[in-house]
């Protein structure tokens, strides 16, 4: 049979079977669409192999659109910011070190990121725009914090079970730790964060914010534990120090914090 051939008549019935099958196969997405694709075949005379094309195309599509979803949920990101929403002509960065952190080939690398500098100055939001780009080019993110990372070792040393949660936790391409040094540290937390280093290290990245230089960790935790977490972070970092005031609360003196009230 030619391409241009027209293609047997389908009866509601068949499209209801091709439709029940595809949910036995679990295909959602192409199953979404097969009625409409199939309709458009017919009155335009595709080949079967275009059919084929364009459901599996369908589904693949979806499937991807899934797991993006389903990751972005997975990492707990705060606000769900962007480089859409980021301004270089803001940042204090230089344009050539955010152009390389976007390339992410520190995260393939399994180097980390440490971002310090006073309050408002784009780290978090710096950290949140990176971890996207990564769920976008198929990595595994996760965000924490170090009341998250106190919280993790008080519920897991109950049973004597934190070396699994931490492993579990560490279980991603990159793992971004935001605001250290913003509250005072726990003895847990400081815990914590030294656990999430050490498994971490040389096999995972990490890319945390602080209002601190990692010098001064020694401030907010233990000297020892600072010490020794601060050993395995720096080794394979890239460290950004960003400055000024802060972005939000000049914003909120020229008057851009808020929308006018209509």
């Amino acid at each position: 049979m030619s391409a241009n051939t027209m293609a047997p008549s389908l009866t509601d019935t068949a499209v209801e079977n091709v439709i029940a099958l595809m949910r036995t196969t679990r295909m959602p997405h192409a199953r979404a669409v097969v009625a409409e694709v199939l309709a458009t075949a017919k009155a335009q005379r595709w080949d079967p192999t275009e059919v084929v094309r364009v459901l599996l195309e369908a589904e693949a599509t979806g499937r991807n659109a899934s797991m993006l979803a389903t990751r972005r949920k997975r990492a707990g990101f705060p606000t769900g910011k962007t480089f859409d929403v980021w301004d270089e002509a803001l940042s204090t960065l230089p344009a050539a070190t955010t152009s390389f952190l976007r390339t992410l080939e520190w995260v393939r690398r399994r180097e980390n990121l440490i971002a310090c500098g006073p309050s408002g100055t784009g780290k978090t939001l710096l950290l949140e725009a990176l971890g996207q780009q990564a769920i976008d080019q198929g990595m595994s993110v996760s965000w924490l914090s170090m009341e998250d990372l106190g919280a993790l070792v008080r519920r897991h040393r109950i049973d004597d079970s934190v070396n699994k949660a931490i492993a579990r936790a560490t279980n991603v391409d990159l793992i971004c730790i935001d605001d250290i040094g913003l509250l005072p540290v726990s003895a847990d937390a400081a815990e914590g964060f030294y656990r999430i280093v050490e498994a971490s290290y040389e096999k995972r990245s990490l890319a945390i914010s602080s209002n601190i230089h990692p010098s001064g960790f020694d401030e907010l935790m233990p000297k020892t534990i600072a010490t020794a977490t601060v050993d395995r972070l720096l080794h394979h970092a890239h460290l950004c120090q960003t400055s000024g005031e802060s972005v939000r609360l000049m914003q909120a003196q020229n008057g851009k914090g808020t929308r006018p009230m209509s």
